[in-house]
């Protein structure tokens, strides 16, 4: 079976996405319409005449205006469709309808590590993380000293030991949104049930002071968490001494675990998007929401964030908060990006990078349309900060901005404990301590990038499997990869310097 050339996603949209690249002169598909110039996978063609300051729309969304005429079979990009603010609706519904046609499943639990607090782990590492910048050599020595896989090979179930430094901590205040944000970061690392032990090092004189962290996170001190100052230790090479000495005491404890069957309610999956492409909102963003759906049916957890990816797009998830007081916290932070991107001489249209705009996507009311399909259809159950502790089963929301790194570190601080990752250019990314599955929206970026990707989600357009038949392919993933089997992004090494929390603020 020949698959299309293009797709139209709304009965009303006067343009198609192309599924294939398009030469001058090919038919396709829709309308007798032929492409009156070339036109590379992921982009949009006019279907009709469009005049200068129309509205287009796409799934049947405005994602911006004709800044001029367009002619039928024209290529609808950034040289002709200009930005506009979100026009999204602000109806706040009650949520949706229970999900009765999703797929069935006969995996619902995972081979996991429960740990003592009721928590469940995906993975088993021993972490070692900084108060301030200042530590941060000191703790990759340290971790440093563990990278010989022979060192660990008499503790089989020990993942490694990671270093997952920062650069702030200091000259921004002792008290304050933006040091209060970090404290909420690095304690949600320290508690993460993906950690068996961690080792917090300070520097001994920052803002960022190892008391005050420790009592607003509500954690003490004990076997499974140690602190170090190294100017209180004598220094850098007494500090390593004494921070190895710990870590090679906790390994036989770190060790005497064992994964046992879990329902998967105790999964937290994190979604994100990355070098989104014009196929994003096509393929492995929407079969990753099936997927997502599937989890929540079964008393799972699914966290979407990037907020200023919702942007144009938020009246999808406000008609599926439970209630009213869920999207008016929406709405606020919506309204906080606006003002926030303002006062840094930016738009929220700034977001899309230039692979996004290379892959098809035009603006950020088009990107937000893809982003948002990563949710699914699952009711809306809560809102939360960023790097805040999620306690409410099902599908949430955490405010984070659109750049992975800093995204995924939320979630994880949020207690995350495994994510899934689509893209459409290939972006290359892991989040130690927790595995990352990596999900082609097109089937050539996955040939390309086979050494990266985990699953290709572009059999979606290539007609070899439908959306829910994708989704259920990621939902297996899901559980293979929550079980112990390694991602592509953990063999190749990636997830210590992804270690990004938002830092925002003044510097002084």
């Amino acid at each position: 079976m020949t698959s299309p050339s293009t797709l139209r996603l709304h009965p009303n949209d006067p343009v198609a996405v192309a599924l294939r690249d398009l030469a001058a002169g090919d038919e396709i598909g829709i309308l007798d319409v032929r492409a009156s110039q070339n036109i590379p996978r992921g982009h949009k063609v006019a279907l009709r005449p469009i005049s200068a300051g129309e509205a287009v729309t796409k799934f049947g969304q405005v994602i911006g205006l004709a800044s001029n005429a367009i002619a039928t079979g024209g290529h609808v990009h950034t040289h002709n469709l200009s930005y506009t603010p979100s026009a999204a609706s602000h109806v706040i519904g009650l949520g949706c309808q229970p999900l009765n046609d999703l797929p069935d499943v006969a995996d619902k639990t995972f081979m996991g590590y429960l740990r003592a607090d009721g928590q469940a782990a995906t993975r088993n590492y021993v972490g070692v993380l900084t108060t301030v910048n200042c530590s941060a050599t000191v703790a990759r020595l340290i971790a440093d000293k563990f990278r010989d896989p022979q060192l660990l090979a008499d503790f089989p179930q020990v993942d490694g030991v990671v270093a997952l430094t920062h650069k702030s901590g200091c000259v921004a205040g002792e008290s304050g949104e933006a040091i209060d944000l970090l404290r909420r970061t690095i304690g949600g690392f320290a508690r993460h049930p993906n950690f068996a032990a961690v080792l917090l090092i300070g520097l001994g004189c920052e803002d960022n002071q190892t008391r005050r962290l420790l009592e607003e996170n509500d954690l003490t001190p004990g076997k499974r968490l140690h602190t170090i100052s190294i100017q209180e230790a004598g220094g850098t090479i007494a500090t390593v001494n004494r921070g190895v000495d710990y870590i090679k005491s906790i390994l036989p404890q770190a060790n005497d675990v064992s994964r046992q069957p879990l329902p998967v309610s105790h999964l937290k999956l994190g979604l994100q998007c990355g070098g989104s492409d014009g196929l994003s909102a096509l393929t492995a963003n929407p079969a990753l929401g099936v997927a997502s759906d599937i989890l929540v049916k079964l008393g799972g957890t699914s966290i979407l964030s990037e907020t200023p990816e919702i942007y144009g797009a938020e009246n999808i998830l406000l008609s599926r908060a439970v209630n009213e007081e869920l999207g008016q916290k929406l709405l606020e932070l919506l309204a906080w990006w606006e003002k926030y991107a303002v006062q840094h001489q930016e738009t929220l249209d700034s977001n899309p990078a230039p692979g996004n705009k290379a892959g098809g996507i035009t603006t950020i009311l088009e990107k937000s349309l893809g982003a948002t399909a990563k949710g699914g259809r699952s009711d809306l159950v809560e809102v939360y900060r960023y790097a805040e502790h999620v306690t409410q089963k099902g599908f949430v929301f955490m405010d984070t901005p659109g750049f992975d790194p800093v995204s995924v570190t939320g979630q994880v601080a949020g207690g995350a404990n495994i994510i899934c990752f689509t893209t459409g250019r290939g972006s290359c990314f892991g989040c130690k301590p927790v595995p990352s599955l990596k999900l082609a929206t097109n089937t050539p970026l996955y040939e390309r990038m086979r050494g990266d990707m985990d699953l290709n989600c572009g059999q979606v357009t290539d007609g070899t499997a439908s959306l829910d038949e994708m989704g259920l392919q990621i939902y297996k993933q899901l559980i293979q990869t929550a079980s112990g089997q390694k991602t592509k992004s953990e063999i190749l090494g990636y997830g210590e310097d992804e270690f990004a929390p938002w830092h925002f603020g003044a510097t002084l």
